[in-house]
């Protein structure tokens, strides 16, 4: 999950990297502003942004074309100042970092609190609409949903399906159910019918091997570094998990250990980030 217009979602969403790829710009991208300018109401300079890019090697050609990019996507705000610019958040993007701030520090990569229940969406488009088709499979992977057969979708629990329709513009081409299994239908194999339960846990295990030495990969040169590869490298998982019922899930789920990982090592670059952050950015807060 590259959507060009305010109808489809970044292409980080769902990860646009693997914990054992390197993430691409946009992606750090949308990571950098979520810890550092979510919620603040301020812009960054560019000069700024290039210099914790080079952080995590990311060269100044590289960042100055993403912050192109995303500008050209909706997904960021530039401001003149005098002879230098700034970037903001725009609130399409400001939405979809506070889902993901949402999934990370509340929902968790676990879930032990499944009622039973599932959501059905079933849609039918016509061929033609490739794009219309893309951008809406793109939604529903990132709204938790796996696809069970030819137009049928599910996601684990209850899922309002109304503000992506609506979003998408597509009426009543989309229909939506919550719903029970019924028998001879069990949980596990309509699991693995709909979701790539391994490939998910092989996310998990990469992001243990790649962090669970508890030092940092080479490219993060600092814990601002440190910081912004570990939560791309999990929002990237968070994203791509549909959060599974754990009582259908193999013994041993890596999502636990993996979260617990992250958490630590979250928390010990946290403070030497902020410092950093303080002393490199430039911020200036535009007018309403």
């Amino acid at each position: 999950m590259t959507p060009p217009d305010p109808k489809r979602q970044p292409e980080a969403e769902p990860g646009a990297a693997g914990p054992n790829t390197p993430a691409r710009p946009q992606s750090l991208m949308l990571t950098f502003f979520g810890i550092h300018v979510l919620g603040t109401g301020t812009a960054l300079s560019s000069a700024s942004v290039i210099d914790a890019f080079a952080r995590v090697e990311v060269g100044e050609d590289a960042v100055r074309s993403t912050l192109t990019r995303m500008v050209g996507r909706g997904l960021l705000a530039r401001h003149r100042r005098g002879r230098r610019m700034y970037f903001s958040l725009t609130a399409r993007a400001a939405a979809v970092l506070a889902d993901g701030e949402e999934r990370v520090q509340r929902t968790g990569a676990v879930n032990r609190a499944w009622d039973g229940t599932w959501t059905l969406v079933g849609f039918s488009l016509p061929e033609s609409w490739r794009r219309e088709r893309h951008d809406l499979r793109s939604r529903l992977v990132w709204a938790g949903f796996g696809p069970l057969q030819s137009g049928l979708w599910i996601a684990p629990g209850h899922v309002d399906v109304a503000p992506l329709a609506q979003e998408l513009g597509f009426g009543d081409r989309i229909r939506a159910f919550h719903a029970e299994a019924a028998a001879p239908t069990e949980a596990g194999p309509l699991l693995r019918s709909a979701f790539d339960v391994d490939a998910i846990a092989e996310g998990y295990r990469s992001f243990l091997a790649r962090w669970g030495d508890g030092t940092a990969p080479a490219e993060a040169h600092d814990d601002l570094g440190r910081l912004l590869l570990l939560h791309t490298d999990w929002l990237d998982l968070v994203r791509g998990d549909p959060h599974l019922p754990a009582e259908h899930l193999p013994e041993r789920w890596p999502a636990e250990p993996a979260e617990a990982l992250f958490r630590e090592l979250s928390d010990r670059f946290a403070p030497g980030s902020r410092r950093i952050a303080q002393e490199i950015l430039d911020r200036w807060e535009p007018e309403a």
